[in-house]
């Protein structure tokens, strides 16, 4: 009786696990994931508007209060500069890994004088830019990143429809580049 239950419980328990990792799993195989979305908007190292398009990852700049850039980047070989000032109500900027994990986020009120300036780099590149600081980097926010690869979002807040031109005017100037070394 006791080895009809235990294979009973074990069947069970494996069954879960294993429906548990294909439900996980689906989005890798299907392409229909937040970084393949981000990589279909075009080239990397730049930052692409949003349309309100309906989208089926849930990417889109749909919020009529907000206006959405993404950009997707790969720091293998170099650090990330993320930069942006404009005259905006508000800004944030949160940045992904591959598989959609929150990395790092923060927004105007958290920045230093408002503006955007983050550098992303691997643990490796960190420690290097410690080494030898560079004077540039003073006011620059350093953010470690585990993964090489993954995807900055931008958006700015549009109060009133006068405020619009400005939002996208800060969407459109913002840099999300290859650091060079100032």
């Amino acid at each position: 009786m006791n080895k009809i239950l235990y294979a009973l419980l074990t069947g069970l328990i494996g069954a879960v696990l294993l429906h548990i990792i294909i439900i996980l799993g689906v989005p890798l195989f299907t392409g229909r994931d937040a970084h393949t979305r981000v990589t279909a908007e075009g080239a990397p190292f730049a930052f692409h508007q949003l349309s309100a398009a309906e989208d089926e990852v849930g990417l889109s700049s749909r919020d009529p209060y907000l206006r959405t850039a993404v950009c997707h980047f790969d720091i293998g070989t170099q650090p990330l500069s993320l930069t942006a000032a404009g005259r905006v109500k508000f800004w944030s900027i949160a940045i992904y890994d591959r598989d959609a994990n929150e990395v790092f986020s923060m927004n105007d009120r958290t920045s230093v004088a408002g503006d955007l300036d983050v550098l992303l780099a691997t643990p490796v590149q960190v420690a290097q830019l410690r080494k030898t600081p560079i004077a540039a980097l003073a006011q620059t926010i350093l953010v470690e990143h585990r993964g090489t690869t993954g995807y900055a979002v931008l958006r700015a807040m549009v109060p009133q429809p006068s405020q619009e031109a400005d939002a996208l005017a800060f969407l459109e100037d913002a840099e999300c580049l290859p650091f060079t070394g100032r």
